[in-house]
């Protein structure tokens, strides 16, 4: 059974808009699923003898019907450089569709960046909208466009144990399709494989220790939604590991797993305020999925329900998770927002015509939320000082249960099993 992804939209523009698209993101995201909708060919390099015979004439694999779709490309990374000379000869909109679930083997075999010809798209995980389980009452572009569908709702079938649950099975596809009983154990199973490079064709990760890199996760984990330094998580690996490790072995291991799409730390916004406050650039660290954080410390639902400040902090990444998706969606991008003088903003979401809005991500209770409302209202004051700056569109506390409503001094409370793009 087939379910419909939010990417399908940016999907379909960059077919009509450019030679070839290249979808990128985790293994069993569900890529390829979704862009054999819009193929009229295809091939995938999923075998050592495919990849073999690609490596022999990489430009016979670009050879069939178009859109022409070539999964797992980057085993073969001079398909790059014939896929822009294809399309330097006869362009044409729409030409190919490439999928990956890791950057190529060797990257200097990629000769130039494919700018005008080729277009990147990332894709993650299911969102809660996608999955269906989110009722979908509350439109963050409704929001954008002034509220004026944003109706109460109290929200009475939702609590948090349901939030700790979709927490821990993520949004893998063939997780969310599996019985609830099962769902979790089917994460399991996927983080279980997700380091298994005995057979890769990739040096690069072949030559990667599968329990440093688990090792290393679970330090990431422990620093979930923080803007810890890499010198504080390499700390952490020794202290917790009694194992040296030195920045240089750090770094490869790290790009190894940013190269898989398993990091996906969210960058800072930097608006331009007129006051001398400086804005702390540190990246916040967060995962594609958050399940892959609770599988890193081995950790269940009962676990995050136990811990509400643990659970906060897991919380967060995988509200990031959720807004990043519907952001995109909306030609959008989400970044945080963080001063020297203390003032932060879990979540700016950032539209590409210049409209924003502001969002703090609490787990719900009113101290809580009276807590993210007053900070939002303080960050759209300092934004303000400079005259010029654009107001934002919306100032929304986001929690993981509760009612959805909006507050008498404008901002807006809703639950994310009820937020849709």
């Amino acid at each position: 059974m087939y379910v419909s992804r939010l990417v399908e939209k940016e999907i379909e523009k960059k077919l009509r808009t450019s030679g070839a698209v290249v979808v990128a993101g985790p293994k069993f995201c569900g890529k390829t699923t979704t862009c054999m909708r819009y193929q009229k060919s295809f091939v995938k390099l999923n075998t050592k003898q495919s990849i073999a015979l690609a490596k022999l004439d990489p430009k016979s694999v670009l050879v069939g019907d178009n859109p022409r779709l070539i999964d797992e490309w980057q085993t073969v990374p001079d398909i790059w450089n014939c896929v822009k000379d294809n399309l330097d000869d006869e362009y044409q909109f729409g030409k190919f569709i490439l999928t990956g679930s890791s950057t190529p083997a060797e990257k200097t075999d990629i000769h130039h960046s494919g700018a005008g010809r080729i277009t990147p798209i990332k894709m993650r995980p299911m969102s809660l909208w996608e999955s269906g389980d989110s009722n979908g009452k509350v439109s963050l572009l409704d929001l954008f466009n002034g509220g004026k569908e944003f109706v109460t709702d109290y929200n009475d079938n939702f609590n948090i144990n349901d939030v700790a649950f979709l927490i821990c099975r993520g949004g893998w596809p063939i997780s969310v399709l599996a019985e609830k009983d099962f769902a979790i154990d089917v994460t399991k199973n996927y983080y279980n494989g997700l380091f298994s490079f005995e057979d890769s064709d990739n040096e690069r990760f072949r030559n990667k220790k599968p329990e440093v890199l688990r090792m290393i996760l679970r330090s990431y984990a422990r620093h979930i939604s923080t803007e810890a330094a890499v010198s504080t998580i390499i700390d952490d690996v020794k202290q917790n590991n009694e194992r040296s490790m030195d920045a240089k072995t750090f770094a490869e291991y790290m790009e190894a797993l940013q190269d898989l799409y398993i990091i996906d730390d969210m960058q800072a916004w930097n608006p331009n305020i007129r006051s001398k406050t400086s804005i702390r650039t540190t990246p916040t660290r967060h995962f594609v999925d958050t399940s892959i954080a609770c599988r890193a410390l081995q950790i269940g639902p009962e676990d995050l329900t136990n811990d509400l400040e643990s659970f906060g902090l897991f919380f967060e990444d995988f509200a990031v998770r959720d807004l990043s998706i519907y952001a995109n969606s909306l030609d959008g991008e989400v970044r945080h927002y963080r001063d020297n003088a203390g003032l932060e903003c879990d979540a700016v979401i950032h539209l590409e015509d210049g409209r924003w809005g502001a969002v703090e991500i609490k787990l719900g209770g009113d101290k809580l939320i009276e807590d993210g409302a007053k900070s939002l209202k303080l960050l759209k004051s300092k934004i303000l000082e400079k005259s010029d700056n654009r107001a934002p569109s919306f100032l929304m506390v986001l929690t993981a249960v509760g009612p959805s409503y909006l507050r008498e001094d404008g901002v807006y409370v809703a639950a994310i099993n009820q937020i849709r793009p």
